[in-house]
């Protein structure tokens, strides 16, 4: 039995009792689950203040004022949330004799109640939350942050120019000198198992810095290798490292600002990885083709990966709640002499069975289970394979048949960069439209709101597939035709990725990050095999013809939205991991069931405690969810997507 399990049964022991309490200002409520702190009160509150707060009056005045309860359900979810949990290891402990205290002495009295020594903000406008940073250092995060961002998606994509010069070079078919591509994106998938927990324990600046470093030396490794096994290895690596600021990155993000702003950052951030690879093969084909030579495409890759490494490790200051007060209980602790002081993140211990169950085995359960899931993974991960399929089919038609030089074959996926940029805009549009609808329903997000955009974006896509093959096919065609295809394929990439991903996070709220992280394992998997039979499919049967067979699957999957759109709410009221989110409060007529019988008191106070307890729970699952998601949107997190993608 932990704090938590303590806190409940008191507070269900003192419900009957005849004392009033004083119930918390709504803003401090928010401030204790958006800072992730678990602590009874603040630091500023004495003792009695606190003892007050846990008296409530009748089990109607309990209904009625849910403060408590639900404060300590959001403790407990965030304890066990996280990627540690010491209730395994304390349990393996009690097996053991316990050791003898030393040195002959008797052990000593037990030690006051932790809580009155845990640490958290001064109030909602405490300068250390990161959402009460000035402006000015918001935007120079943002900048820095998403800047890191590019590095690592750029690099993904600058070798691609690169591959027909590195088979010559080391002798090698075309299809083990394109593992530097599939090995490259490989990592996006395996990455995140590693930094998004790291993130949650460690906080956010140490895995983005050591991650920057990572990538950085293993990019110089392939820039000098001598044999191809170098260079496949050291591509691995860098996607390794890499996939960090992915996953991590938008989680800052869900740090540093509320539901109003967040939504805005995100969708730079996101616009951020999809640029990076359409921007870099026009680049790496001038490399290529210069008296540089392909190795300077990763040296390239090497000095913004340092210089990255280094704008975060002077300037990047750590963002995560629950880290920045280890840090001021540490100062505390030093300046004060009472070495009692913490705070909660330090009382959390890592449990490899738990580590393993949420990074792994949970995400392969929702991921074959839940149809939501899989069928919008597998939409997902199609259309990510293609992303970097393209890379290929990009030069055999502009290379290939209108005989561009590799920079100027690079220069086409201007088409999609147009196109990501407008979806951007839209989503930007779109900002006021959802802000209203959620303030309307009370703030609890109904999922099915986030999938306009995604139809949209799916006939989009298939227009700019079947445009591109039957455009591209042969030289007779103007080249302009089948680049223009690429506003249609760039708009609907970025308007399915972005409110698909916000749709599962809205969906599945506390394993939003599970959710995520299985999405993100398939759709990396995806990218990193497409590659490998794109030049044979489009070789073989023809542009025109493979475009087709990719655009008839493309429109086979179209449908997927508009299903979930009418029957989505059904599905997760079936599943075992979507929380069935309750219906707003009405007027008196909400009383009434709808065939004739009217709620009991009990399935009254049942229904209001539990839409209280859904709208906490969305606001603190989804943060976890941000630092899991890999890639977080596009790998994996989870807090990396933070409460509520409001876009």
């Amino acid at each position: 039995m932990d704090d938590a399990d303590r806190e409940v049964i008191s507070a269900e022991a003192d419900a009957a009792a005849p004392e009033y309490y004083q119930r918390r200002n709504s803003d401090e409520v928010e401030r204790i689950v958006s800072a992730s702190s678990v602590s009874t009160a603040s630091s500023m509150h004495t003792p009695g203040m606190r003892n007050r707060m846990s008296y409530i009056s009748t089990h109607r005045d309990l209904d009625r004022h849910y403060t408590e309860l639900s404060r300590i359900e959001t403790q407990r979810t965030q304890h066990y949330g996280t990627v540690g949990s010491s209730a395994a290891s304390v349990a393996a402990q009690h097996r053991k004799p316990l050791p003898l205290f030393g040195a002959g002495k008797p052990f000593p009295p037990p030690l006051p109640a932790r809580d009155e020594y845990v640490v958290e903000f001064d109030g909602p406008g405490d300068p250390l939350n990161a959402q009460n940073w000035p402006t000015r250092v918001k935007v120079a995060m943002v900048a820095m942050l998403n800047y890191t961002t590019f590095v690592t998606s750029f690099t993904s994509s600058i070798y691609s120019p690169a591959i027909e010069t590195v088979s010559e070079f080391f002798h090698v078919n075309l299809e083990t000198a394109l593992l530097g591509t599939t090995l490259y994106v490989l990592g996006f998938a395996f990455g995140p198992t590693l930094w998004a927990p790291l993130s949650e324990l460690r906080g956010r600046r140490l895995p983005i810095i050591l991650s920057m470093f990572g990538f950085s030396v293993f990019c110089i490794g392939a820039a000098t290798a001598k044999d191809i096994a170098t260079l496949l290895i050291c591509r691995f690596f860098s996607g390794f490292f890499g996939s960090c600021s992915l996953a991590v990155v938008a989680a800052i993000f869900s740090d540093m600002f509320n539901n109003v702003t967040r939504g805005i950052a995100i969708t730079c951030f996101t616009m951020t990885v999809f640029l990076g690879p359409f921007l870099a093969p026009f680049i790496g084909g001038y490399i290529v083709e210069s008296y540089l030579g392909w190795r300077w495409t990763l040296y390239l890759s090497t000095i913004l990966g340092f210089f990255a490494f280094f704008l975060d490790l002077f300037f990047l200051k750590e963002s995560y709640a629950p880290v920045i007060l280890v840090g001021k209980a540490g100062e505390l602790r030093r300046r004060t002499r009472n070495w009692g002081i913490h705070a909660k993140q330090e009382e959390i211990e890592i449990d490899l069975a738990e580590l393993i169950n949420k990074n792994f085995s949970r995400p392969m359960r929702m991921l074959f289970t839940e149809p939501i899931l899989f069928l919008l993974t597998l939409y997902m991960s199609f259309l990510y394979g293609l992303l970097y399929l393209f890379l290929t089919a990009y030069n055999i038609v502009f290379v290939g048949i209108h005989h561009f030089s590799l920079g100027e074959a690079g220069l086409t996926f201007f088409g999609m960069i147009i196109g990501v940029l407008i979806a951007g805009l839209v989503v930007f549009a779109q900002q006021p439209w959802y802000t209203r609808k959620l303030k309307a329903n009370n703030g609890v997000p109904v999922p099915e709101w986030r999938l306009p955009s995604v139809m949209a974006g799916g006939i989009c896509f298939v227009i700019g597939i079947f445009w591109f093959g039957w455009t591209g096919y042969k030289s007779s065609i103007p080249w302009a035709a089948p680049a223009a295809s690429g506003i249609f394929t760039g708009f609907g990439l970025m308007s399915i990725f972005l409110q698909s991903i916000n749709y599962i996070v809205d969906a599945y709220l506390m394993f939003a990050a599970s959710a995520l992280a299985g999405n993100t394992f398939m759709r990396s998997l995806a990218g990193a095999t497409f590659p490998l039979f794109a030049r044979q499919m489009f070789l073989g049967m023809g542009v025109q013809w493979a475009s087709t067979l990719l655009g008839c699957l493309a429109l086979l999957m179209c449908p997927i939205p508009f299903i979930f759109y009418k029957y989505g709410s059904r599905l997760r009221e079936k599943s075992q991991f979507a929380p069935t989110l309750p219906r707003p409060p009405r007027s008196h007529s909400s009383d009434d069931i709808g065939n004739g019988e009217t709620m009991t008191e009990t399935e009254k106070r049942k229904r209001d405690r539990s839409a209280a307890t859904s709208r906490d729970t969305a606001v603190l699952s989804t943060r976890s969810a941000s630092a899991r998601g890999d890639e977080s949107l596009l790998t994996g997190d989870s807090d990396s997507l933070g409460p509520r993608l409001d876009v």
